[in-house]
């Protein structure tokens, strides 16, 4: 049982660890996509780009492949960022 509690710990400080990186990272590209909005609004480009967004889902459809993750998982949190991004997006065309 010890070593059973052992390596449940050492999985969940892994997970922890891991959680902490996603957190940041996300906090990086939202303020990429952040500054995307702004040049967007500033030079009325549209706030989505379809194109572009079905590029990098089937970008990290691929990526999610290599590295042995559902494809419907990484699809469904791309598309829920971009959802999110798109957002921001349009709130920084209402407020040009």
């Amino acid at each position: 049982m010890t070593d059973a509690v052992s390596l449940l710990r050492s999985h969940r400080e892994s997970i922890d660890r891991l959680d902490a990186i996603l957190v940041y990272t996300l906090g990086e590209r939202f303020k990429h996509t952040q500054e995307v909005g702004r040049l967007k609004a500033a030079h009325d480009l549209p706030p989505s780009d379809p194109a572009r967004e079905a590029e990098q889902i089937d970008r990290l459809e691929r990526l999610a492949v290599e590295a042995d993750l559902d494809p419907e998982l990484a699809k469904e949190f791309l598309a829920f960022i971009i959802s999110k991004v798109i957002r921001h997006h349009e709130a920084h065309r209402e407020n040009t």
